[in-house]
């Protein structure tokens, strides 16, 4: 996990989040440098995780092999929905990405996926402190 991740952690939380933030730019206005803020709405983010992608992080990235890669694969593919309201019934739409929300993995699942972004953004020789 990148060190900055405040979601989903034991002892952090978005007041940590917000504090650190502020302490930061504070800090760097006192300093000198030029500070700039950007914030992503990462609201529908976990329905953008593309399922291949996510399993070759967990393989290449993080060491999963075996029966516990078959497992997340089976678990991530085949999913779909449908829409039951009074009588009348959707089609059926099949998921072909995202990670499955309201079960205890989704967020573990979508900070591995993303867990590199930390590395990418400081090959550019900036910072980047993933709060949530």
């Amino acid at each position: 996990m990148p060190e900055m991740q405040s979601a989903y952690r034991r002892h952090h939380s978005t007041e940590t989040a917000v504090m650190k933030v502020y302490n930061d730019l504070l800090s760097a206005a006192d300093n000198g440098p030029l500070s700039a803020l950007c914030l992503l709405d990462l609201t529908a983010a976990f329905d953008t995780v593309d399922h291949e992608l996510l399993l070759f992080r967990l393989e290449r990235q993080f060491g999963l092999h075996d029966s516990i890669l078959q497992w997340f694969r089976s678990y991530l593919r085949d999913r779909s929905f449908r829409v039951v309201y009074r009588a009348g019934t959707s089609a059926v739409v099949f998921i072909v990405c995202s990670v499955p929300q309201g079960s205890i993995l989704f967020p573990l699942l979508f900070l591995l996926y993303v867990a590199d972004l930390v590395n990418v953004v400081g090959k550019h020789g900036l910072r980047l402190y993933a709060y949530a």
